[in-house]
């Protein structure tokens, strides 16, 4: 479906994105990766099905790398048709004494890098007609948790930025879509799960049940390739007129 196609995926070298990626790339589109992990063995899990892997190690709270990551898609890929915007990091703490370098640094690289991405992606799209830009939000992109200011407000920004654009571009072959995931097992969300198991002397099973609960009223996590196939239905004919929708892929969280 998506032969001939390029998909540029942040935060892609595990997680998320990668799964993003894999399930992309499942249609046949080329990837561009991005991300501090282990890029040699995600692009390995890609190559392996048959398209080409490119690439670039830019660190998305810094504009000129983001710009420098464009313009290698632009030069080795001819450009960018599929923008997924997945970076990001958490810093939970309350605000009080939240420190400011950290606030800065999660708005930098869950939200303003995604202006740059997407400022940077539509000239190309509009040049074709076509494009998707999918905005990985979250949850906590329509509703709030305490002690988590930052990454609240920049995925509340991103829903609007993805709103935003979707208006902009909405005669065209465009579409700009949020997912707004809930809980996913991450090697991140594995850790927090570890950390609660020890600090409580409970089992990981009990520890895993705890913070779903508290969330997630299917008691399931999400996967890493359920997101994948969400992009990609996104980039599909099917979607062609879904423009500006936040999707929530939660369990249930949002709908409580």
């Amino acid at each position: 479906m998506l032969k001939n196609k390029t998909a540029l995926v942040t935060g892609s070298t595990s997680g998320i994105g990668l799964g993003i990626a894999k399930q992309l790339a499942k249609q046949g589109a080329n990837i561009v990766m991005n991300g501090f992990g282990d890029y040699a063995a995600a692009k390995a899990e890609i190559e392996a099905l048959g398209v080409k892997v490119g690439y670039h190690g830019a660190d998305m709270s810094k504009p000129a790398e983001i710009e420098a990551m464009m313009a290698y898609a632009a030069t080795e890929f001819g450009g960018v048709d599929i923008l997924v915007n997945n970076a990001g990091i958490q810093h939970v703490s309350p605000i009080e004494s939240f420190p400011t370098e950290r606030w800065d640094a999660v708005i930098a690289i869950n939200l303003t890098s995604a202006f740059h991405t997407t400022r940077l992606a539509i000239p190309n799209m509009r040049a074709t007609n076509w494009g998707r830009i999918i905005n990985i939000a979250s949850a906590h992109g329509l509703v709030a948790s305490a002690n988590k200011t930052a990454y609240v407000a920049a995925k509340h920004g991103i829903v609007g930025l993805t709103k935003a654009v979707a208006l902009e571009v909405a005669t065209t072959g465009i579409t700009v879509n949020a997912i707004c995931p809930g809980w996913v097992l991450t090697p991140l969300v594995q850790a927090q799960i570890d950390a609660r198991a020890a600090k409580e002397g409970i089992s990981i099973e009990a520890a895993t049940k705890d913070l779903l609960g508290e969330k997630e009223p299917s008691l399931q996590f999400t996967t890493p390739e359920q997101l994948g196939d969400m992009a990609v239905f996104m980039c599909s004919a099917a979607a062609n007129n879904v423009r500006g929708v936040a999707w929530a892929n939660d369990g249930g969280w949002t709908a409580q």
